[in-house]
Order: C-alpha cells, then sequence, then structure tokens
C-alpha cells in the first residue's frame, strides 16, 4: 500500500539533502591579524626658559649713588624688577650706611653669598636691604677673594651680627669687627663650611660625629 501523503504537497527534504545548510560565516583572517594602532609619539621636551641677562638701572637712586661714590661703584644694573648695586669691598658699608639714612632702606633682610671656586674673587657677598616708604627692596653686591675679611655691617643695621655669623658658619667668611664672629648654626668645632661648593652636600665632620654622637658615621 502506497505511503499516505500529508496534504499540502510533498515532505522537506531532511537536514543534510537538498541545498546545502547555512553555516555562521567566519571572521576573515586578515581581520585577527589585523595590526594594533601605533602609539603617539612622545610629547617633545620643555624648551629651557631664555637666559635673561641683567639690563642698566636708571634711576634717580642710581645715579646718586655713582655720584656720590664714583668708580667705587662698579654697576647699576636691574633684574626681573630686581635692582642691584656692585660696589667693591671697600664701599659696602658706606654704601649701606647712605641707603639707610639718605633713601631711607633701613631694613636689613638678609646678608649671603655665592660661592664661585674658579674665579679669583671667589665670593659674591650681598645684602638685601628694604625701604618700608619706598615700599621697595634693593641689593648690594661686592666681589671679594677668599680669606678676605670684609668689614662688618653690624655698626650701621644691628640685625647683621646674626646673619654675617651664618655666612661665616655657612661660607667661611670672617667680617672684620664684628662683636662676636663665631658659628651660629653648627657647632663651634665642626670642620668645613657646608655652602662652599667643594664641599659635598652628604658630607659630615665624621670626627666631631664619633666623638659627640658616639656612631661612626652621619649618614
Amino acid at each position: 500500500m502506497a505511503d499516505e501523503q500529508k496534504p499540502g504537497g510533498s515532505e522537506a527534504p531532511p537536514p543534510g539533502k537538498g541545498e546545502a545548510a547555512e553555516q555562521p560565516k567566519k571572521p576573515a583572517a586578515d581581520a585577527a591579524a589585523k595590526p594594533a594602532p601605533p602609539k603617539p609619539a612622545a610629547p617633545a621636551a620643555p624648551k629651557p626658559p631664555p637666559v635673561m641677562a641683567a639690563t642698566p638701572w636708571e634711576s634717580d637712586l642710581a645715579r646718586e649713588l655713582k655720584e656720590r661714590f664714583g668708580d667705587l661703584v662698579r654697576e647699576t644694573s636691574t633684574y626681573l624688577g630686581q635692582n642691584f648695586v656692585v660696589v667693591k669691598p671697600e664701599a659696602a658699608i658706606p654704601v649701606l650706611e647712605y641707603l639707610k639714612l639718605d633713601g631711607d632702606f633701613d631694613y636689613l633682610v638678609d646678608v649671603t653669598a655665592v660661592d664661585w671656586p674658579k674665579r679669583a674673587e671667589r665670593f659674591d657677598l650681598v645684602y638685601i636691604v628694604y625701604s618700608f616708604s619706598r615700599n621697595e627692596r634693593m641689593r648690594v653686591k661686592t666681589f671679594i677673594a677668599d680669606g678676605f675679611r670684609p668689614e662688618t655691617a653690624v655698626g650701621v643695621h644691628l640685625t647683621a651680627n646674626w646673619l654675617e655669623r651664618e655666612v661665616f658658619d655657612m661660607f667661611g667668611i670672617e667680617f672684620a669687627g664684628h662683636p662676636d664672629m663665631r658659628r651660629i648654626l653648627l657647632p663651634e668645632e665642626w670642620q668645613g663650611y657646608p655652602l662652599r661648593k667643594d664641599y659635598s652636600i652628604i658630607q659630615q665632620d665624621q670626627a666631631w660625629v664619633q666623638a659627640n654622637l658616639n656612631i661612626e658615621s652621619g649618614q
């Protein structure tokens, strides 16, 4: 007896017969091998700021100093709005006194130094003064050799007592006529002057450390 056929037509062919079953698409091989995008280039190193040079300081006070002290004034200049006068060592105290009495620079802010080991005049000695009435600050600079003993400014500004002691302690510059020329930060027996360029930043007076702290090294 013949097989009954379902109404509406013949049976659908079983899987695998007739047209091939549709297969899922595989990603293309070259897509998997696509190279990663290049890394962005490193930013360029910032350019150093341009070197600024001091320019002549033209003012009534600068002219007065030149007229009063003549060739004892080596330079009157300004740098980034900071006025300074460079004088010979013997003129430093007279200039400070003139600025105090005639220029109203009655506050000695600081005394410090800068070491230039290869220069004949090894140290810049720098006095910073301020005028309350002018609301103005200026510097008096002089250049001195190692071993030179500049005159103390204590007779003009009492605060120079402690400030000059710090310069002596850190740089070894002794001030002639100072009433109490001894160290102010380090022990009196300490050997060496820490802010000289030939004194390492990690250097210690090992003998003092061993004798006073009972340890082999301060490092």
